[in-house]
Parts: C-alpha cells; sequence; structure tokens
C-alpha cells in the first residue's frame, strides 16, 4: 500500500504533495521549492515557515525557539494537508 499522499499548499496559492522525502524540507527541496536553511537539524531555526492550516509532527523535537504559528521544514512531517508561508 502506498503511504499517504498529503497536500502541500504555499502562501502564494502553489499546491504541491508531501511524498517520497524524509522531511518537508526535502520535499519542498525536490519540487523547486526554495527555503532558506543551514543546519538541517532543528537546531538554528533558519529554515522556519509560518503553518497556517494543518498539523505536522515532528521527527525530532527543534531545539530552536519558534513562535507557535511556527514550523521547522528540516525536522519535520505532514500530519495532514497543511498551508504554509515561506
Amino acid at each position: 500500500m502506498a503511504p499517504p499522499r498529503l497536500a502541500v499548499q504555499l502562501g502564494d496559492g502553489q499546491q504541491l504533495y508531501f511524498q517520497h522525502a524524509r522531511t518537508l524540507l526535502e520535499s519542498l527541496e525536490a519540487q523547486q521549492v526554495d527555503v532558506h536553511y543551514q543546519c538541517r537539524e532543528g537546531y538554528c531555526g533558519s529554515c522556519r515557515v509560518q503553518l497556517l492550516e494543518g498539523q505536522v509532527h515532528y521527527l525530532e523535537e527543534p531545539m530552536a525557539w519558534i513562535n507557535a504559528d511556527e514550523i521547522l521544514p528540516c525536522c519535520c512531517i505532514p500530519r495532514s494537508d497543511i498551508k504554509i508561508k515561506l
């Protein structure tokens, strides 16, 4: 059975899908979405984006400080369809 294909909508209306990637950041990069990052480990917070809708799951709890409406794509995956603002 194939894993679920979850929608990732960007703030500008562009719609992508999370699939075949270890993290949300890797999925975005594979689809040519430019996301600023540095550590890829949840330490620096450089990749933070605003989560407008949906839920994510952290593979590793991030060490960087983030606001309640922000996520770190380098260490999370969607749990539902999501909408983010880069």
